[in-house]
């Protein structure tokens, strides 16, 4: 296990920026996650981290060693790729064992490693199977398996769990956090899913356009947003988002004048953010009617689809103007066609300027 050091890293091909001045500090035995929307730059990260990709600029340092220069197999770090990459031919046990026959590892040493990781694992039955035998699951397994054995200093992990249905995800992310606290080792692990970050991860990087917005504990991310990016990001479903007018510690939202609790200097143009889970049906010191477009069932919860007259809804990604949506705690039927009155509490507002888009 070792810490790891990432000091103003940055890639560009040619004229395109992919990965701005990016750096970070990683405990040893830390379970850090990088998360984003598509072309973000965290698998680039992860690739010049592994000694795939070079870095432009800047210095990787692992345990007590820059490895910037080095190539991937003097780095002592240990990849899963969301491909399982198994060798058809081989047994479980020697897929496993494959990396360390390579090094030239004694028999006995190998079997003996093979055989823990295949305990920890839970795939001791299945080490005489060849993978077309296996499920995507038992499949992942091995392939964490094969990383384990190499005893690194840390492992890296390129979105293991995107190719498993939704199920088998669930159950494989309890299985890698499991591991990770069973045996410690230092961990990056990379995602789109917001849902394996905040479940899985010690801290959270959150990144857009190579640049990182935020870097925090899940629960800081979810109550403490850095940013409008951030805000819309962590969160199922995401914040609600509209566009008001602060002026004095005033604001106008669903036609009534709110007087805020916090106290902030800022006058002009905000963007105001309510998540879903804060609204409440027909409770909260703030109430108003809506009319449902659309009313989703997951049996204890609802969620509530509405647009309101009187709501000056911020716009969505490429410019499109979306509605809002209530998560209500809800077992019976809601009414599609009638007025609902929803409620909320001032408090649970966030306020960003609607200019830079920091939290305020």
């Amino acid at each position: 296990m070792a810490n790891i050091s990432i000091r103003n890293v940055s890639k560009s091909y040619g004229a395109l920026n992919v990965l701005r001045p990016f750096s970070l500090e990683i405990e040893n035995g830390e379970f850090v996650v990088l998360v984003g929307p598509s072309g973000c730059g965290k698998s680039t990260m992860l690739k010049i981290l592994a000694g795939l990709e070079p870095a432009s600029e800047g210095q990787i340092i692992i345990g007590d060693r820059e490895v910037t220069d080095l190539a991937p197999g003097d780095r002592d770090i240990a990849m899963v790729f969301q491909n399982y990459a198994l060798y058809p031919h081989l047994t479980v046990r020697q897929n496993i064992g494959f990396g360390l026959k390579m090094r030239g590892t004694d028999k006995t040493e190998i079997d003996r490693r093979v055989d823990d990781a295949a305990r920890i694992l839970e795939v001791t039955p299945y080490l005489d199977r060849k993978p077309k035998d296996l499920s995507g699951g038992q499949r992942q397994r091995v392939a964490l398996g094969r990383a384990i054995v190499r005893q690194p200093q840390a492992f890296l992990m390129d979105e293991p769990l995107s190719n498993l249905d939704a199920k088998l995800r669930v159950h494989m992310r309890a299985e890698i956090g499991a591991l990770h606290k069973r045996i410690g080792v230092t961990t990056v692990y990379v995602t789109h899913d917001q849902v394996e970050a905040m479940t899985m991860a010690d801290r959270v990087v959150i990144m857009q356009g190579g640049i990182i917005q935020q870097i925090a504990a899940p629960d800081e991310l979810f109550n403490n947003p850095a940013n409008l990016f951030v805000a819309g990001f962590i969160g199922s479903p995401g914040m609600n988002f509209l566009n008001a007018d602060l002026r004095d510690g005033r604001l106008t939202a669903f036609g009534q004048q709110l007087t805020l609790p916090r106290a902030t200097s800022h006058q002009g143009p905000v963007v105001v953010g309510l998540r879903p889970e804060h609204l409440t049906l027909g409770e909260g010191s703030v109430t108003f009617g809506v009319r449902p477009t659309l009313v989703e069932s997951l049996g204890s919860e609802k969620y509530v689809y509405f647009g309101a007259e009187e709501a000056r809804i911020a716009d969505g990604e490429e410019g499109k103007s979306k509605g809002l949506i209530a998560r209500v705690s809800h077992s019976g039927n809601l009414p599609r066609d009638q007025e609902l009155r929803l409620g909320f509490d001032p408090g649970q507002l966030y306020l960003f300027d609607a200019k830079t888009g920091e939290r305020l």
